[in-house]
């Protein structure tokens, strides 16, 4: 499943051919909608919002640009999305989710509980990185964060 925009469509078709498997585009994956903020870059946003900017980045769930979406509102809508496909998923089948950065990272720190305040501690994701999470006991395991090169088992497993 794939946020219907452009780039990271684009990723997910590539993955579906190199699979062989169709690609469902999801809106509900998108990034956050950064109100006013959309379509600046970093350094504008800091000099025209530098108190809201510094809020968002310490993790405050402020609402990016006056309008946007809080980090909160966007971890709902992905999470949702997420919930429901792995649902309809057969036992034991892989969810590979293609989304951005943003909505990612807040997606992940819900999924592996932790607190809103602490989803910036998880830092902002690469391009064409990934992420992996299993299935836990009573949550998802973080198992890799900003991944670039093929997964390694791990050495141990805590369980």
């Amino acid at each position: 499943m794939s946020s219907d925009l452009s780039r990271a469509a684009r990723t997910a078709a590539a993955l579906g051919d190199l699979t062989g498997l169709g690609v469902d585009l999801d809106p509900a994956l998108r990034e956050t909608y950064a109100g006013a903020w959309q379509g600046m870059v970093r350094e504008d946003i800091t000099a025209t919002f530098p108190a809201e900017w510094a809020a968002w980045g310490d993790g405050a769930d402020v609402r990016p640009g006056g309008d946007g979406e809080t980090r909160i509102e966007v971890a709902d809508r992905v999470v949702t999305s997420i919930e429901r496909r792995l649902a309809a998923l057969d036992s034991g089948a892989t969810l590979v989710v293609v989304t951005h950065g943003g909505s990612a990272r807040v997606a992940i720190g819900r999924l592996i509980g932790l607190p809103p305040e602490h989803w910036t501690a998880l830092g902002v994701l690469s391009n064409c990185a990934w992420s992996v999470l299993t299935e836990g006991q009573s949550r998802f395991r973080l198992i890799e964060y900003n991944a670039g090169s093929l997964p390694v088992a791990p050495l141990t497993d805590d369980r």
